[in-house]
């Protein structure tokens, strides 16, 4: 492994790193912008968020404080956003190797930003041939949005890989990976920022099998509180506008709801709105460089901080199939899920056609077909429904290669981790 590099050279990088994070176009808003995928066949999910295991890792500027990745008081690092001056320091993951050549890496991350403090995130990769990607920045993110607006950087296409929104692809497969997170707050400030966990899921694609057969969620239905996006339509356009834009937070608001995580309702909520609390967890997911709510590692990062007063996480991940996402369920936690399906692809469905939606898987029937909460249907009211298992495995695998939000609390610790969670 690589030493760090000296603090000229931090400054150096972190001044390149900013400016790229300042000046890369924006990405088109739709949710389709996303290419279809395969099922994962392969998948390996790695994660930091202990001290033992924060410790493993490279520090340069920061502190393993308790649980948490902390800024060094002052921090090495300089860097500039916009018209404002940051001290930096960073954190460099150990080499990981998955096992097997994946083509996509999906990041998650927990921290807390306050005032003019952020975080950034990168990724590298290895091939088998030895070949070393660069650094590519994945997001620069903050809780609010009232000082630093978190973004994303889709592009960068300059080597072995690119960023898709919120996914890292290499199309001729990488074996090895590595993150980097900045941590940055105003200079001549206190502004308290820190890095509670890290992490990332790799996975490599094939072709989709037969359907899954019903496994140890036949039966188990879990109480998860309905909303609707569609009741939303027109909100707050600067953050996506409710109605079609929201289904990812209007899903993620259900599971926080089910867990007694959900936000307060804001100061800014409109009048007469029923459920002020999926605006608001709109807002707090909300990309910037993407222009829409649909980020899984934001929506994740999002819940991740409203879980951890309750002693859970939350993290993005890639299931395998049904059974796996029934063992999740059997376990009390429900599962968001992404998925797309042309007309008539999802009988029973409130929408015709999607080319990229989430809602919440919250149970199965006795015969294993698959009982949501479908946030596009008009009112809260129709959001509970049952689907085919084999139309909606189907459209979930073949669209997000099984992509889905994972969110526990203490009460609901997760089961026997098959190597994705």
């Amino acid at each position: 492994m690589r030493a760090p590099p000296p603090a000229a050279g931090l400054v150096t990088t972190l001044l390149l790193t900013t400016l790229l994070l300042a000046t890369l176009p924006a990405q088109s808003v739709a949710v389709a912008a996303r290419q279809p995928q395969q099922t994962p066949s392969e998948v390996s999910l790695t994660r930091w968020d202990s001290a033992a295991e924060l410790a493993a890792g490279k520090p340069r500027g920061v502190t393993v404080t308790g649980d948490a990745l902390t800024l060094d008081a002052p921090a090495p690092g300089r860097a500039r956003l916009g018209a404002t001056t940051y001290e930096t320091g960073r954190w460099r993951s150990p080499w990981v190797d998955s096992g097997f050549a994946f083509d996509e890496l999906v990041a998650s991350w927990e921290a807390t930003t306050t005032k003019r403090s952020w975080i950034a995130v990168e990724v590298r990769g290895r091939a088998t041939d030895g070949r070393r990607s660069s650094w590519d920045t994945l997001a620069r993110w903050a809780t609010g949005d009232k000082r630093v607006r978190r973004t994303t950087l889709s592009g960068q296409k300059d080597d072995l890989a690119s960023v898709a929104v919120d996914t890292w692809r290499a199309p001729a497969g990488l074996t090895r990976w590595q993150l980097r997170v900045t941590l940055a707050r105003k200079a001549g400030t206190k502004a308290a920022v820190g890095v509670e966990s890290l992490g990332a899921v790799t996975s490599a694609a094939t072709p989709a099998g037969p359907t899954s057969a019903p496994g140890v969620g036949r039966g188990v239905v879990l109480d998860v509180p309905a909303y609707s996006q569609m009741t939303h339509r027109g909100h707050f356009p600067q953050w996506g506008g409710g109605g079609e834009a929201w289904c990812s937070p209007t899903s993620l608001a259900m599971v926080l709801g089910y867990f007694g995580a959900l936000p307060p309702a804001p100061s800014w909520a409109l009048a007469g709105d029923p459920d002020p609390w999926v605006d608001a967890t709109a807002r707090a997911v909300y990309d910037h460089g993407y222009d829409g709510t649909g980020n899984w590692s934001f929506n994740a990062a999002y819940a991740a901080a409203r879980m951890r007063p309750l002693g859970g996480s939350a993290f993005v991940t890639r299931l395998r199939d049904l059974t796996e996402a029934e063992q999740l369920v059997a376990a009390g936690i429900p599962v968001v899920v992404s998925i797309a399906f042309g007309k008539g692809g999802l009988t029973g469905a409130p929408i015709s056609s999607s080319n990229g939606h989430l809602l919440v898987v919250v149970g199965f029937t006795s015969t294993g077909d698959v009982v949501v909460n479908d946030p596009a249907a008009t009112s809260n009211a129709t959001v509970r429904r049952t689907y085919s298992r084999a139309q909606l495995e189907r459209a979930w695998l073949d669209a997000s290669g099984g992509t889905a939000y994972v969110v526990h609390d203490a009460a609901h610790p997760l089961p026997a981790s098959p190597g994705n969670w």
